[in-house]
């Protein structure tokens, strides 16, 4: 009887929490990709205004960088 409740999955087995937590942090952003990053995004932002989007790639590429780190998938 004391295996009832784990059978019914009222009682979550030990291996799966951990793991659920960690996924939860690690691909939830904290802030919002508009205020994430705001010094790569202010230069990725200048140099498009200045030079053109194909003359910025590593600026654009500096700041998908910067908001992989921060959890987002772009």
């Amino acid at each position: 009887m004391s295996d009832q409740p784990a059978q019914n999955g009222l009682i979550p087995s030990p291996t799966s929490e951990p793991s659920k937590a960690a996924a939860s942090t690690e691909t939830k952003p904290k802030k919002r990709i508009c205020c994430a990053c705001p010094d790569t995004k202010k230069l990725r932002d200048e140099c498009i205004v200045e030079h053109g989007e194909s003359a910025c790639t590593k600026w654009i590429e500096a700041h998908k960088m910067c908001l992989r780190a921060e959890g987002f998938n772009v």
